[in-house]
């Protein structure tokens, strides 16, 4: 009688409860829309004293940064909404959920923020052509200087809270909040400029502000539609996913790991996990549902499918040749990423590998090919069956 694989003395994984996973989340929009709020008051309690005074002093440069608090206020409503509606369940119309709407919400933003520096552009150049002198005061000074402060405790707030929730929005308006502020800095320094007898810098300056906020724009915008084309997973994220499933009783390697992006923090996808042969159904079965639930709770990502490679049980011999040389092949070859999933049927004489090659490569069906002549030369006794995998996570 074979002896029983090991993966049977595995212990049973505690149960996922999804009311925990849906809480989280839950949790995640309220404190977003607690810092959005917060930005709401601050952005436009700056934009009301900046227009204020700006107006009284006739300084363009201080009116386009009221103009700007007041889009910033705007694109924190917006966070607010877009949080709300990605936060709907998932339907049968929308069954990945609607986490994606945090994308389209960043879109609006970048679209604002867009307009406000395209309109302050024109307004910049108008004054240039038609200029108009700026008189300054110690009060207008004192509120260009308070709001610079604000803006440098506002834009660290903002990009902590928006990394520590996963939010593009959070984070976009943590940039552009300290963007302002260096703007604001300007601005003071044009207006002492200015008391001094020097020269008027208010409307070149607002031509500079404008350029600054219309890249920013254009960031913001490249950023949010790259996540909606589709991007690499996280190297921190593959990794923590992959130390996971390894950790589970009866994988022995984890690999192909695919993950989309449905919104922050809502990654879905697919792996492949490396089992003894003598594995039986009922041990797969565990090994998988393992897998997906203690991905689930561990890194808050969903595993729907979970793949499998068998492993050649107490490799010896030309299996553990064939693998020793598919290792050296690899790191003698900058091209080729991994050789994985190696299984060799000595009945058939028949090997199956997947091989990885990486997207930087000049020809990756050509670096396949000889990879696999090569291979096909070291043990030309074997047939093999091979697949080019695609680069998709480290």
């Amino acid at each position: 009688m074979p002896e029983e694989p090991e993966v049977t003395a595995a212990v049973e994984s505690e149960p996922v409860n999804l009311t925990d996973v849906l809480a989280a989340e839950g949790t995640r929009q309220a404190k977003i829309v607690k810092v959005s709020l917060v930005g709401i008051a601050a952005n436009v309690a700056l934009a009301a004293a900046k227009a204020i005074f700006g107006l009284i002093s006739n300084s363009i440069a201080i009116v386009l940064d009221a103009v700007n608090n007041l889009s910033d206020a705007l694109s924190s409503i917006i966070t607010i909404v877009g949080t709300k509606l990605a936060g709907r369940r998932a339907d049968r119309d929308h069954p990945y959920g609607h986490g994606r709407i945090e994308y389209l919400t960043t879109i609006v933003i970048a679209a604002l923020v867009l307009w406000a520096g395209v309109t302050s552009l024109v307004e910049s150049i108008q004054r240039i052509l038609n200029p108009s002198p700026a008189s300054y005061d110690i009060a207008t000074l004192v509120i260009v200087a308070v709001a610079v402060v604000v803006k440098i405790v506002l834009g660290r707030f903002f990009t902590a809270r928006g990394k520590a929730l996963a939010s593009d929005s959070l984070s976009a308006s943590g940039t552009d909040a300290t963007m302002d502020a260096v703007i604001s800095a300007s601005t003071l320094v044009a207006a002492i400029i200015t008391m001094v007898g020097g020269p008027g810098l208010e409307a070149y300056l607002g031509v500079i502000i404008s350029l600054v906020i219309i890249k920013a724009g254009i960031d913001i915008l490249r950023e949010a539609l790259s996540k909606i084309l589709g991007e690499r997973v996280d190297p921190e994220v593959a990794r923590g996913v992959k130390e996971t499933v390894r950790s589970v009783p009866g994988v022995l390697g984890a690999y192909d790991l695919i993950l989309h992006d449905y919104g922050p923090q809502r990654l879905q996808g697919s792996i492949h996990v490396e089992v003894d042969e003598r594995a039986t159904a009922r041990d797969i079965d565990r090994i998988a549902r393992e897998v997906q639930a203690k991905v689930l709770t561990e890194n808050h990502v969903l595993v729907h499918t979970v793949g499998v490679y068998s492993s050649n049980a107490g490799a010896e011999g030309r299996v553990a040749e064939m693998r020793h040389a598919l290792n050296e092949m690899v790191d003698t070859n900058p091209d080729v990423l991994e050789a994985h999933g190696l299984y060799v049927d000595e009945d058939t004489h028949m090997a199956r590998v997947d091989i990885v090659v990486s997207y930087a490569a000049e020809d990756r069906n050509a670096v396949y090919a000889n990879f696999v002549q090569e291979l096909q030369a070291k043990f030309p006794e074997y047939r093999f069956a091979t697949v080019l995998d695609p680069d998709l996570s480290d």
